[in-house]
């Protein structure tokens, strides 16, 4: 791996580099989507239908558009039971951690009779995009949905697609277990376009979540204020910082654990000891050689992989927060000490026994984290992703009298006067 030392190099300018390598949208995908979008959003179903067929190489009817009961039953029936207790078991914690995020309404009862409050309700329809292409990512679907559900959200729609024909199983099963109302097999920017503005036969949705392409994510660009986003995520990013407790063989294979992912993946330790960070790049090619995604995790390691050399973790911190990694763990001695330095973190892993991917699987937490160093103002999913907040205004006659002339100063400073006659036409009803 390349090896930067902070005395003798500008870290941040390498940095900003890797934090700026996501896929960005051509002119030509722009232009693609955009047709697409427009397509679907005037015809609908048939539009669906042709571009499915044309892009997944899967001539689909309106009737077999949706996944039937039949289907997810067979998916069942076609599953290891050992994986399907580990994704019951991912779903409970993910359900138990996302329970605690739930918000209340509230009122409060001020002086006059004044009463101001807040009303929570979950949005009423969300869809969620499942790749189905390259990858299999069960637990994607668990991460995007039990949220949801937990907020109360009334009808959840799925999307996609079929390249093959069918789907897989796991996706089917991950889906009946976190509570999907429906699914549908397209994909792309048709499956975007289609839970944006509704078809005949897929309901319009309010909100769309879930990762996907470069043309997926342009379509969620594009749909924007048609219907709500949670982020366009970009690629996987892990930042370890190590101290000299660390041991090698367990940071080598965490930050081969973001790199198999893609290419465009990156991977960073930063570390205050040299005889680490040697030991870790030996580390990292031992076991590079034995994975089955080797030539994928190779180029993200070579392209968007780094080991810096600080001179102590405070200086490692403040890298880390220049980054703003959607993983960060922290290897060292006192990772709650630590901490206290780290500002800007998607999910932080503390300790030796943390990895990354228990966070991506069974812990809880959700593994739909800002990337590319969004996570300075970027929150994780969570169950207020699928909630709206209105505000509760109450005035009594009294309390008016006493905030009127306030408001009429203010609208006159303005220039709107029919805003200050609200109050003056209630004034003179005394």
């Amino acid at each position: 791996m390349k090896i930067i030392d902070s005395q003798q190099k500008d870290i941040l300018t390498e940095l900003k580099r890797i934090i700026n390598r996501g896929e960005t949208a051509t002119e030509e995908v722009a232009g693609t989507v955009k047709e697409i979008v427009d397509r679907v959003r005037r015809e609908g179903d048939p539009a669906v239908l042709e571009y499915t067929e044309k892009f997944d190489k899967v001539k689909l009817t309106l009737r077999d558009m949706r996944v039937s009961p039949e289907e997810i039953k067979e998916a069942h029936a076609n599953v290891d039971q050992k994986k399907v207790d580990a994704l019951k078991l991912a779903a409970k914690n993910i359900r138990a951690f996302h329970e605690k995020q739930k918000l209340s309404s509230w009122v409060s009862q001020e002086a006059d009779g004044v009463i101001l409050g807040q009303l929570a309700r979950p949005i009423r329809c969300v869809g969620v995009y499942v790749p189905g292409g390259k990858a299999c990512y069960p637990s994607s679907v668990l991460m995007n949905v039990i949220p949801a559900t937990v907020a109360g959200v009334e009808q959840l729609v799925m999307c996609s697609p079929v390249p093959g024909g069918k789907m897989n199983p796991y996706i089917l099963v991950a889906a009946d277990i976190a509570g999907v109302n429906e699914i549908y097999k397209i994909g792309g920017a048709q499956a975007i376009a289609a839970m944006a503005y509704g078809t005949a036969t897929v309901p319009k949705v309010d909100k769309i979540v879930g990762p996907g392409n470069i043309y997926v994510a342009t379509a969620k660009r594009h749909v924007f204020g048609q219907a709500d986003i949670e982020m366009i995520a970009g690629p996987s990013e892990i930042l370890i910082i190590a101290d000299k407790t660390a041991d090698p063989v367990f940071v080598a294979s965490d930050l081969l654990s973001q790199a198999e992912h893609d290419e465009l993946a990156s991977s960073l330790l930063v570390t205050d000891s040299r005889e680490l960070a040697d030991k870790v790049d030996t580390e990292v090619e031992r076991q590079l050689a034995t994975l089955a995604r080797k030539e994928i995790a190779r180029k993200a390691i070579d392209r968007f992989g780094a080991i810096v050399i600080t001179r102590d973790l405070r200086e490692a911190a403040d890298a880390s927060n220049a980054v703003a990694p959607e993983h960060l763990e922290l290897a060292v001695e006192k990772p709650f000490e630590l901490l206290a330095l780290i500002k800007n973190a998607g999910a932080i892993f503390l300790g030796h026994y943390s990895p990354e991917s228990v966070g991506d699987y069974i812990a809880g937490p959700n593994h739909v984290l800002p990337t590319g160093g969004t996570a300075r103002f970027f929150s994780p999913l969570s169950t207020d992703s699928f909630m709206k907040k209105s505000s509760l205004i109450f005035y009594t006659r009294e309390g008016l009298d006493k905030v009127g002339e306030a408001v009429m100063q203010i609208a006159d400073v303005e220039g709107l006067e029919a805003h200050g006659n609200t109050i003056k036409v209630r004034m003179a009803k005394k």
